[in-house]
């Protein structure tokens, strides 16, 4: 019997996970090949029809289920059940949508995706100054950046990197074309480039609802939940306004935009209250859009760690 050195041990697993990276990305190319040729509206029900047939038979949606029944414990199993199958029709839609997001743009067609708080945005691309946009995984996440860049509004968002780097690369092309944004990975060097980017006059854009492991205890649904503190601490180095987002699917295919006014950030003059209190004020607002439309919020994510 022969036994495999450590490097050679090292090399079948980096093969292996090239063969596996390419397969997954060869059935990546297949999904947005099939998805593209579609109508848009075509492509949208077939992708939330697999979600729904597909997302409630894999193991992670349990996770989802707990969730929801964490966060909405006077529901019953049956309506808990409904909020779930909605979000895998609403993940399989945007999926789906995903090689249509050049038209779906925001402004471009208005029968499409309606906007909300179109005057936000004039007044923030008007002064001169850079604003920090805030959403969270609803509907299609994808568009919120389109009410930005389609106002004529330099934008960086922040996003994080898919394991298989040629699916990320792939994802990335679509987004930069379809939203007109630059994108910068999460972490250090991203925040290092987010500062660099307000400080060249762009605006920035972060989703804010996922776990960070080294985060901050912050309330959301009435448990504690860590919290990346990187939009309030943005916020304040930088001193520019802070501004909620929301993306809401209304039927199919279209979708509504709603721009907030700049949040109200008082000091008490320590930091470190401050970021609190500004991620206090940021959970709640989602918090809201949740309660109010729970089936097209992302409930996989292990928000509250347990």
């Amino acid at each position: 019997m022969s036994f495999l050195t450590a490097e050679e041990m090292r090399r079948w697993s980096r093969t292996l996970r090239l063969l596996r990276n390419l397969t997954e990305f060869l059935a990546v190319l297949l999904a947005l090949a099939v998805f593209r040729v579609l109508p848009v509206d075509t492509a949208s029900a077939l992708g939330g029809r697999i979600g729904r047939s597909i997302g409630p038979l894999l193991p992670v949606s349990r996770r989802a289920r707990r969730n929801v029944a964490r966060a909405f414990p006077d529901r019953s199993p049956e309506e808990v059940g409904a909020i779930v199958l909605d979000m895998w029709e609403n993940f399989g839609r945007a999926a789906a949508e995903y090689p249509h997001l050049r038209r779906l743009r925001c402004h471009d067609n208005p029968a499409r995706v309606e906007i909300g708080g179109a005057e936000v945005l004039d007044r923030a691309r008007d002064s001169g100054e850079p604003h920090i946009f805030f959403s969270g995984h609803f509907a299609n996440l994808e568009l919120g950046g389109t009410a930005i860049t389609g106002r004529g509004m330099p934008l960086t968002v922040v996003y994080r990197a898919v394991n298989n780097p040629f699916v990320d690369y792939t994802l990335l092309l679509i987004r930069r074309r379809g939203i007109g944004a630059e994108f910068v990975s999460k972490g250090k060097t991203g925040a290092r480039e987010l500062l660099s980017a307000i400080g060249g006059g762009r605006h920035v854009g972060l989703l804010v609802d996922q776990k960070m492991n080294d985060g901050i205890p912050v309330p959301f649904f009435g448990r504690d939940a860590m919290t990346a503190p990187a939009l309030a601490r943005l916020a304040l180095k930088s001193d520019r306004p802070i501004v909620p987002l929301r993306i809401e699917r209304l039927r199919g295919a279209t979708f509504r935009i709603t721009v907030h006014p700049p949040l109200d950030v008082p000091s008490t003059g320590d930091r470190e209250t401050d970021v609190f209190n500004v991620m206090v004020r940021v959970n709640e607002i989602l918090e809201t859009w949740i309660r109010q439309n729970p089936g097209q919020w992302f409930w996989l994510h292990d928000r509250w760690g347990d």
